[in-house]
């Protein structure tokens, strides 16, 4: 069947790869689906074959990984929801492309000796693979969702040394290793799998401890509002009041972190607009609102909005942002998001696409503005706050400001669109970032998945998709610095250069 099939083969073990991600977790399938596509492209007749092969794998694995994004469309009325599927397998069509780049270059750059994997050839596509998710991450501004190395989660303790890319190549190599073994090359499968070994316990003996907990109370919100009704002004006051009674406990221990999700409120809060059309109440009557389920000395960090006027008082530009507020109303800092959705928070080549009828999916004819990056917020007491709102916890290695290190980072978000894959996929990257970096990482949804997780990538609390509730807990405590919070990716592509490297010796061993 390899032999006869090969196209279909590599389209079918790219959907089954999928199912190594949440919500499903089958990261064995995924192994061998990874093992499978080595021997498809060592096998392939010549590098265009490879290239097509690498390309249906990726297509398979991008339309059923994403299926997310189709649920999307259907929380809007601006474009018919079956386009929700066309775009799934459009955006796949774009997104194979990088593993059938790796498949490409691989079968040029370390071509296998007798049309099979050998452990040079793997080397070669572990190395390739790294450095095509890595570009992923930023070509036509990036998407970066579902790395390989998400699989590997739990025992990822290699990403601390080299990140998400590094930690997929060590997958890529583990695979390898497998599809060594069934061809009986013991010698080089039992190298590629103890050279794993030791990099992940090196990962490992950097923190073989929990940093443990500060003395600092939180209380995480998660009020289950509704997608559909987010956007309706009668449903406004009930939304708020559900976070409000989530939020208010005059039993709490005074000096609580309250942390809210994105746009958990459409009112303006700054003061200073130029009309009064912006304001349904006054800025400050809003913040003394927002405020009033505190308690003294609690501070309140939620998702809001920012407007940027012309010189006539119109609104041109709007920025999705997170706002800190004393328990006296007082506005202590705010960070805008940097890393917008494409399609959702803006159109990419809007002045091609608009005219066929698309639209982004965040309803308003004021379109968003990206902020500066990475800033940390100092709190006073209770430290030092990273803010990464929704998506842009998915970029490893831009979550954090190196210059001025935080404590933990803060990740809104509003996952309510995005079904039963979306809001799973998304916490398991939020707990890769933790474990890349060493910071806790603090989650608040509308309507699921918040938690709570440490500096370790562990989930300590959550509450799940659909329920609300809160998370009364304590902050965690921050690991230090790790060699991949202190150099970032240049690891990973040292990875990628030392791997590339080793492949070249055996070549020349070989000759």
């Amino acid at each position: 069947m390899i032999q006869r099939f090969p196209k279909w083969l590599a389209l079918l073990a790219g959907g089954l790869s999928a199912t190594g991600f949440a919500p499903l977790n089958l990261w064995p399938v995924t192994l061998a689906c990874m093992a499978l596509l080595i021997h498809l492209i060592a096998t392939a007749p010549g590098r265009k074959a490879a290239f097509a092969r690498g390309w249906l794998f990726g297509l398979g694995q991008f339309t059923v990984g994403l299926n997310w994004i189709a649920i999307a469309f259907t929380y809007q009325d601006a474009m018919p929801h079956w386009l929700g599927w066309v775009a799934v397998v459009g955006l796949s069509c774009y997104l194979a492309v990088f593993p059938a780049l790796a498949a490409l270059s691989a079968r040029w750059l370390t071509p296998p000796v007798r049309a099979r994997a050998d452990l040079r050839f793997i080397l070669g596509l572990a190395a390739l693979w790294l450095v095509t998710e890595w570009m992923r991450a930023w070509v036509f501004t990036g998407f970066a969702w579902n790395p390989l190395a998400i699989v590997a989660l739990d025992a990822g303790w290699a990403a601390r040394i080299v990140g998400t890319y590094g930690l997929s190549a060590l997958v890529m190599l583990t695979a390898g290793a497998l599809l060594l073994a069934v061809q009986r090359q013991g010698k080089p499968a039992f190298g590629l799998a103890a050279g794993v070994a030791a990099v992940s316990l090196g990962g490992w003996a950097l923190a073989p401890v929990s940093a443990g907990l500060t003395d600092m109370p939180i209380t995480v919100v998660q009020p289950n509002n509704d997608q559909s009704d987010k956007y309706d002004p009668e449903e406004a006051m009930r939304n708020f009041a559900r976070l409000a009674a989530q939020t208010a406990d005059r039993k709490a221990p005074r000096g609580r972190i309250v942390f809210w999700p994105e746009a958990a409120t459409e009112d303006f809060v700054e003061d200073g607009y130029p009309r009064r059309f912006y304001y349904p109440e006054t800025a400050a009557g809003v913040r003394a609102r927002l405020t009033r389920p505190l308690n003294d000395g609690d501070l309140l960090v939620t998702g809001g909005a920012k407007l940027d006027f012309d010189s006539q008082g119109q609104a041109i530009a709007a920025a999705n942002s997170v706002f800190v507020f004393s328990s006296r109303g007082e506005i202590l800092g705010s960070y805008d998001k940097s890393h917008l959705v494409p399609g959702g928070e803006y159109l990419p080549y809007e002045e091609i696409l608009g005219p066929l009828g698309l639209a982004r999916l965040v309803p308003g004819t004021i379109g968003f503005t990206p902020g500066p990056g990475p800033q940390t917020l100092d709190l006073g007491r209770v430290g030092r706050m990273g803010l990464q709102i929704c998506y842009e916890i998915v970029f490893s290695g831009e979550v954090a400001d190196r210059a001025n290190r935080p404590d933990f980072l803060f990740n809104p978000s509003n996952d309510a669109w995005f079904g039963p894959w979306g809001p799973p996929q998304h916490l398991t990257q939020a707990r890769m970032r933790a474990l890349e970096e060493g910071l806790p990482v603090i989650r608040s949804t509308p309507t699921g998945i918040s938690a709570v997780i440490d500096a370790d990538g562990r989930l300590l609390d959550s509450i799940p998709h659909h329920e609300a509730g809160h998370i009364d807990a304590r902050l965690p405590r921050a690991h230090a610095a790790t060699p991949f919070a202190r150099f970032g990716n240049l690891l990973s592509l040292g990875l990628a250069g030392l791997l590339m490297l080793f492949a070249v010796a055996l070549r020349a061993f070989r000759r």
